[in-house]
């Protein structure tokens, strides 16, 4: 994970101010370490939680010293967050600071309340959660980015499986590299046709049956093997199994019932003294 993309992130969880000293000790730091790349989110949080556990070690009488004379901390937490406010469009997400989000298809028209951390987007309808999405950003200055979710997307593809071969974000669709694999090799082998229609139903059938990684597994033993994925007995290996579905027989009752339920009878009119009686 590359350095300069985390920079705000040091300025809040340090504090830092005007003079650079953090940014001047976390300069320090990286070039002793001889990388600034990392594996993870939290493979830099802890590098900067050691950088600022040693500038803190150095003031540590200080801060003892005023500790008694500092109020008191407040009831709620600040907000560590951007609130912003965007709209689902057509296309099934919304744009902010140039990055790309897909959403639920039910959303769309709606506007969202979006808190904007550094790390994730929390997406409220009204004062209702409506879902969490990673933060993305620009891979380039001149290029925008984005965060894709296939369960987002896949029943619009399911009706134009076609779509999938000039998809923007195609690349960012595939939940794990197995599913790309499995595009490539079939655009290879059977037309881009054939690719996109066998592929999303991949993609369909990982949502809807919840075995994504499991079916991963399977595409890529079968890819190692020379194999192309057998749609129709994957299907019928992760579908539900013929014995469990119960059979429903509904009875049908006769139309001459609902004449009877139609009938209306007229009541006459009673006055107060016949209906005491």
């Amino acid at each position: 994970m590359g350095h300069s993309r985390l920079r705000r992130l040091v300025r809040l969880r340090a504090g830092e101010g005007p003079h650079g000293h953090l940014k001047r000790a976390l300069e320090d730091a990286l070039l002793l370490r001889g990388s600034r790349d990392f594996d993870d989110l939290d493979a830099y949080r802890r590098f900067i939680d050691e950088i600022v556990g040693r500038q803190n070690a150095n003031n540590r009488k200080r801060i003892e010293l005023e500790r008694p004379h500092l109020a008191k901390l407040p009831k709620r937490r600040t907000a560590d967050f951007e609130e912003k406010v965007v709209t689902v469009t057509s296309s099934g997400g919304f744009m902010l600071r140039r990055v790309f989000y897909t959403a639920p298809s039910r959303l769309i028209g709606h506007r969202l309340r979006v808190h904007l951390y550094d790390d994730r987007l929390d997406c409220f309808l009204g004062a209702t959660p409506m879902m969490t999405l990673r933060r993305g950003r620009q891979p380039s200055p001149d290029k925008g980015g984005h965060v894709v979710d296939y369960r987002h997307v896949i029943h619009a593809l399911r009706k134009k499986p076609m779509a999938l071969n000039n998809l923007v974000y195609r690349d960012q669709l595939f939940p794990r590299p197995a599913y790309r694999r499995a595009f490539e090799t079939l655009c290879a082998e059977v037309g881009d046709r054939r690719a996109c229609k066998v592929t999303v139903e991949l993609l369909a059938l990982a949502h809807d049956r919840a075995c994504e990684a499991e079916l991963a597994q399977i595409i890529d033993d079968d890819l190692d093997a020379g194999r192309l994925p057998d749609l129709a007995a994957l299907s019928g290996r992760f579908g539900p199994s013929p014995g469990s579905v119960p059979k429903i027989e509904v009875k049908l009752v006769p139309l001459s019932t609902y004449d009877e339920l139609a009938t209306i009878y007229v009541v006459a009119p009673t006055s107060n003294l016949e209906a005491v009686a």
